[in-house]
């Protein structure tokens, strides 16, 4: 019989996956939703609070706790598991803990039977996603990591505060690691059309703006964990757009974390580069002709993250 509803599992019910959840549900992302939490009745009391919802949105649908069986028919599973960055603290730095956690959640969901797509959240994200992948042994296509998708939208906010137009008028891009390494590929910048350089050619924006909305971007998580202690509700909302995507098989593309495989000189791991998205994951990546800067700048996160995986890869052996 055919499938006429879409079932998603969150692994991890803290604020970064509950968010996504809220994101989901008033956007009528799925019909049914599993939450699977080490702390079960964490997980239970989040079901019924969204449950409270149903009787007001008109997006039906069913919430519920649940385990890793739960995974056998899921469409898609989306993790956001892992314990938190603290303050001051770098996102590759929680690498041994998180891949170890990474490790088990996987195992349990190879076990389980899952057969679809993965979204991948939890920090560090991009080393977390190889991690899955390679304990899992799912295609590569169907491991999807966040990666610089918030990074990108938080790029595209603070350059449109310059230009004094809207966000989405934006088209700016981070790459590589989602972090601190990661790179702002300017030369493929634009504001309705007209390239970046233009802007600045004009005197609309400056090259010491560009720098700052970048350095900014990076570190907006660290911002916000200072006052708050955590991020959740930009990446829950990235969460949602990466799964209608996948769910909806829009083609649309987005940065997030893909495996390369000799795209951009690089080969082995995850990280934030341009793919096209659809019903079975990542289908392409799209390689463009980078500055000679920003080549480079993307090898160097590249390789910070490729000497982090082996770490993690120790901590799981």
């Amino acid at each position: 019989m055919k499938k006429t509803s879409n079932k998603v599992v969150l692994v991890g019910t803290g604020a970064v996956g509950m968010s996504f959840i809220y994101s989901a549900v008033n956007q009528g992302l799925a019909e049914e939703y599993v939450l699977i939490d080490v702390n079960a009745k964490a997980a239970e009391g989040n079901a019924i609070d969204i449950q409270d919802t149903m009787a007001v949105l008109d997006k039906p649908f069913t919430i519920k706790a649940g385990t890793y069986e739960d995974c056998k028919d899921a469409d898609l599973i989306v993790i956001t598991a892992g314990r938190p960055q603290r303050p001051g603290e770098t996102r590759l730095e929680l690498i041994a803990d998180n891949s170890r956690i990474m490790k088990g959640i996987a195992e349990a969901i190879k076990a389980s039977g899952f057969n679809g797509v993965t979204v991948i959240a939890s920090n560090p994200c991009d080393v977390l996603t190889t991690v899955y992948q390679q304990v899992t042994g799912y295609d590569e296509h169907s491991v999807v990591g966040a990666g610089t998708t918030l990074d990108s939208a938080r790029l595209r906010r603070l350059v449109a505060e310059k230009l004094n137009v809207a966000p989405k008028s934006v088209n700016a891009y981070i790459m590589g690691e989602h972090g601190d390494s990661s790179v702002a590929a300017y030369s493929k910048a634009t504001v309705m059309g007209q390239p970046i350089s233009k802007y600045l050619a004009e005197g609309k924006i400056t090259e010491a703006d560009l720098e700052e909305c970048w350095t900014r971007a990076i570190r907006m998580a660290y911002e916000i964990i200072e006052r708050k202690g955590a991020t959740y509700y930009g990446i829950g909302v990235c969460l949602n757009a990466i799964s209608s995507a996948i769910l909806r098989d829009e083609k649309t593309t987005f940065m997030v974390g893909a495996k390369l495989n000799g795209e951009y000189g690089q080969k082995g791991f995850y990280t934030g580069v341009p793919v096209i998205l659809g019903s079975k994951g990542w289908e392409t990546i799209i390689e463009w002709d980078l500055s000679d800067a920003e080549k480079e700048a993307f090898k160097e996160s590249c390789d910070a993250l490729d000497a982090t995986y082996q770490k993690a890869k120790e901590a799981i052996a």
